[in-house]
């Protein structure tokens, strides 16, 4: 069977529509709990510009997408922060969801964050997908893709 990105699209649908399903029986599972704490773990290591952080917790073939469409590979993405071009000063993540499927997981969030570039301060809230992978035991971030929210 040949796979289309149409067949990509509708798994990738039917996965995020049963992980929204509201159930008061679904108990967080481990990879759920370990996914939302390296999600943190990054979120203070990009703070912190710890490079040997953000080394371990991406992917060496990371693609990390802006919601203005720069990409950037893990060695760019490091680089903003411990070059310090970027200072990120805040980063706070609302409206969390993650669905695990097998040594993958798809997690979603607004995010919120304060920065400092070149000396001017800014903001930025946007929408957030990331696909997270198993290597190794250890969850590293394998994409991510941010968009605007609408109004």
């Amino acid at each position: 069977m040949r796979i289309t990105r149409r067949h990509v699209a509708a798994a990738g649908a039917l996965v995020l529509a049963t992980a929204s399903l509201p159930s008061s029986s679904h108990a967080e599972s481990t990879d759920e709990a370990a996914i939302k704490k390296a999600i943190d773990d990054l979120s203070k290591a990009m703070i912190a510009a710890d490079k040997a952080k953000l080394e371990a917790l991406v992917s060496d073939q990371l693609s990390y997408g802006h919601s203005a469409g720069r990409i950037e590979t893990k060695a760019m993405f490091i680089d903003v922060f411990v070059s310090k071009k970027s200072v990120y000063k805040s980063i706070v993540i609302t409206e969390p969801t993650v669905a695990v499927v097998g040594n993958n997981a798809i997690a979603r969030h607004v995010f919120a964050v304060e920065t400092e570039t070149d000396g001017k301060p800014g903001s930025a809230k946007v929408g957030v997908m990331q696909v997270w992978t198993k290597d190794g035991g250890a969850w590293k971030l394998l994409a991510r893709q941010a968009f605007r929210l609408g109004s």
